[in-house]
């Protein structure tokens, strides 16, 4: 039987990215010019080339300045789901400013396309241990499940022994919310982070694909995601380090051919759908 994995799209533009925080302040960022709208419809183009259904974590920022394209994601058959509101990760906000940010964007959201929004996925997967508090203020704003827990190390996200399949988590104040972590493949006793993005941009596609296999073989789906400005190599170039330039826009020419053939080579639906495939939340 063919496993139906799930293709996700976090929907921000290119200054928008955690990396570039440090030279891009967010009250500068009416400033730039927007790209995530014609982006994200080359997108939405390609998968209906491919027949496929994606979630979209949408930023309540770009939300609330393009609800035409919000509704459009939902008018062609996809899911939209939650990223927040201004792209700050989880561990430099109160649980206060998240709560209100959190409801805030659910909100802008739920009122474009008039229909709940139940998934949620923070941003650069700032979900970490020390702020699990966050999986709480999710319940208690009436999200059925996350994706935000990336199962490796890395420096700005992850947590190394989570749960690494989809499956019911248990909340600090002890209620509980479905996990959709992000995908990783074992080398030998690595935890290869596979799930898209700069790590698709950086592999040679044959190992993204190998990797992705694997986790399909253990009778899983994976969860892949990318961002609208990564099949965007004409973007405006910013200022920045250069470890930043490098996973910002490091074959970025290459991307979009990738996900036309990984598009190919596996089948994809939304998150949701995956999740009612495994019994773990009802069917849309």
């Amino acid at each position: 039987m063919t496993i139906r994995n799930a293709l996700t799209v976090d929907v921000e533009d290119y200054f928008h990215v955690s990396a570039f925080a440090h030279s891009i302040s967010r009250d500068r960022w009416d400033d730039y010019p927007l790209r995530v709208e014609q982006n994200t419809r080359r997108l939405l183009d390609m998968f209906d080339q491919h027949q496929s259904r994606a979630t979209f974590f949408v930023l309540g920022w770009v939300a609330e300045r393009n609800p035409a394209l919000v509704k459009e994601i939902a008018n062609r058959g996809h899911e939209v789901a939650c990223h927040g509101f201004s792209h700050e990760l989880v561990y430099k906000q109160t649980p206060e400013v998240f709560r209100e940010e959190t409801i805030k964007s659910k909100r802008i959201l739920e009122d474009i396309i008039q229909a709940p929004v139940t998934g949620y996925r923070a941003a650069s997967y700032s979900i970490v241990e020390k702020t699990l508090w966050a999986l709480d203020i999710l319940v208690e704003a009436g999200f059925e499940y996350d994706s935000s827990i990336f199962p490796v190390r890395h420096d700005r996200y992850g947590i190394p022994d989570a749960v690494e399949v989809p499956h019911h988590l248990k909340t600090p104040r002890d209620r509980s919310i479905i996990e959709f972590p992000l995908s990783t493949a074992k080398v030998f006793n690595y935890k290869l982070p596979i799930a898209g993005g700069g790590y698709f941009r950086l592999y040679p596609y044959a190992l993204s694909k190998a990797g992705l296999k694997q986790v399909n073989r253990r009778q899983q789906p994976f969860i892949f995601y990318l961002h609208p400005w990564e099949i965007d190599p004409d973007q405006p170039r910013v200022e920045t380090t250069w470890f930043s330039r490098f996973r910002h826009y490091n074959n970025l020419d290459k991307c979009e051919h990738r996900l036309q053939q990984l598009m190919q080579d596996f089948e994809f639906c939304t998150a949701r759908e995956v999740l009612g495939d495994l019994g773990l939340i009802e069917q849309p």
